[in-house]
């Protein structure tokens, strides 16, 4: 289920930065257009954003660092998730900028706030997997070591618990 959660994040990842990353000034347009970053921070932003978000996502494919990958991908989609909201709660009518493009919508078309707030409500939850769990077989972190080891599945372990604690129970119910 981890690879499955870590392949989700790093495919919406990668799209979305390779999407924009051949435009950054489209990509600097949609972060301006949320009106919560001062102009040099939104152009740092916009320009940003893409690489960190391949990156990220290359990070996540591949299971190297894939806790702190999983935290910085939980961390975007948390800000995407307050910064759409933002732009809907203040009556902001922009694109998300999410897959490219962004900026101001044309007249007659409606944003769709919902959507991308359960989209990226989303992801962030499959992110939060990626790092409360192992990253799976699949990942180098597995190979190198760097992944903490699971204690291997025992059946007999929890049949003894269960028969050690009922005969326990059996025994002082005896001495009664």
């Amino acid at each position: 289920m981890t690879t499955a959660a870590r392949l989700v994040v790093a495919g919406v990842l990668i799209v979305a930065g390779w999407l924009k990353i051949g435009n950054p000034v489209l990509s600097v347009h949609a972060v301006e257009a949320y009106e919560l970053l001062p102009g040099s921070v939104a152009t740092a932003v916009g320009y940003g954003l893409p690489i960190l978000e391949i990156v990220v996502g290359v990070l996540l494919v591949v299971g190297l660092l894939t806790r702190v990958a999983g935290i910085v991908a939980a961390l975007l989609m948390l800000a995407f998730v307050i910064g759409i909201a933002s732009a809907w709660a203040r009556g902001l009518r922009i694109d998300c900028g999410c897959f490219g493009g962004g900026g101001q919508l044309a007249s007659g078309q409606d944003p769709s706030y919902f959507w991308e707030i359960v989209r990226d409500a989303g992801i962030f939850l499959l992110a939060g997997w990626v790092v409360w769990f192992p990253p799976g077989r699949l990942a180098l972190d597995s190979a190198l070591g760097l992944a903490p080891e699971r204690e291997p599945y025992d059946p007999e372990f929890e049949h003894d618990e269960v028969d050690d604690g009922g005969a326990e129970a059996s025994q002082n119910k005896g001495s009664d």
